[in-house]
C-alpha cells in the first residue's frame, strides 16, 4: 500500500538544501531546487554507496565516488540516460511539511 510519509520541515529545507535521512530503514536524500522538492533513495546504482554529500549541481547529483551525474528530478543518469537509473520518490508539501510516497507494507 503506498502512503505519504512526512519527512522535513519546508521550514528547515529551505531552497538550494538537501537532508540526507532515513525512512522505514531507507536512505533517502532530500532538496530543495529553486523552490522545488525532489527525494531519492539516497543509494548510488553502481555501488549502493551514499549519494548525500556528492556535489549539487542545478538538478544534478554527482556521485562523491565515480562522479557519474544523476538527475534528482528523474533519476536518469546525465551521461548515459538508457542505464539504471536512481529510485525517486513523489513529492508533496502538506501543512508546512514535506512527504514523500512510499510503499508501506500492510499489517493486520
Amino acid at each position: 500500500m503506498s502512503r505519504w510519509l512526512d519527512v522535513a520541515n519546508v521550514y528547515y529545507l529551505t531552497p538550494g538544501s538537501a537532508r540526507a535521512l532515513e525512512v522505514r530503514g531507507l536512505p533517502v536524500a532530500v532538496f530543495n531546487i529553486d523552490g522545488e522538492y525532489y527525494a531519492i533513495k539516497d543509494a548510488c546504482p553502481t555501488d549502493g554507496g551514499a549519494l548525500f554529500g556528492g556535489v549539487l549541481r542545478g538538478d544534478e547529483i554527482i556521485c562523491p565516488r565515480h562522479g557519474e551525474r544523476y538527475s534528482v528530478k528523474t533519476g536518469a543518469r546525465a551521461d548515459n540516460p538508457g542505464t539504471e537509473k536512481l529510485e525517486t520518490f513523489l513529492v508533496r508539501v502538506s501543512h508546512g511539511l514535506v512527504q514523500i510516497e512510499m510503499e508501506v507494507p500492510e499489517y493486520h
